[in-house]
């Protein structure tokens, strides 16, 4: 994914009680959001698709405002950020700005 921060999370690892929701059974792609936030919507459409035609991945929104918490730890500094996690729940790619559907399958492609 191509990303103005970009790179892993080395060890960080997220659940459902993290996340407010279940894993994908291969791999989640969480989604930090803002409420006025343009890209997050355009990016919001390009995960959905991605997850229409991948198997086993779930998309995650988490509203940026109402999480600090999660924001703070996981170092977010715009929105949108999208992390990929694997099916265990371990952060293998980041990329903050709106993703390109083709970067998206391609970070998929290298945790599934």
């Amino acid at each position: 994914m191509r990303s103005g921060q970009g790179g892993t999370d080395d060890g960080v690892r997220l659940g459902a009680a993290e996340l407010g929701a279940p894993l994908g059974e291969r791999a989640t792609l969480v989604q930090f959001s803002s409420a006025f936030c343009q890209p997050c919507r355009a990016t919001r459409r390009v995960l959905a698709e991605v997850v229409r035609m991948v198997d086993g991945v779930a998309h995650l929104e988490i509203d940026a405002e109402a999480r600090l918490d999660l924001v703070r730890g996981l170092g977010v500094v715009r929105t949108p950020t999208v992390l990929v996690l694997d099916a265990g729940g371990r952060v293998v790619r980041r990329a903050a700005g709106q993703p390109r559907t083709a970067d998206v399958i391609a970070a998929l492609g290298a945790v599934i």
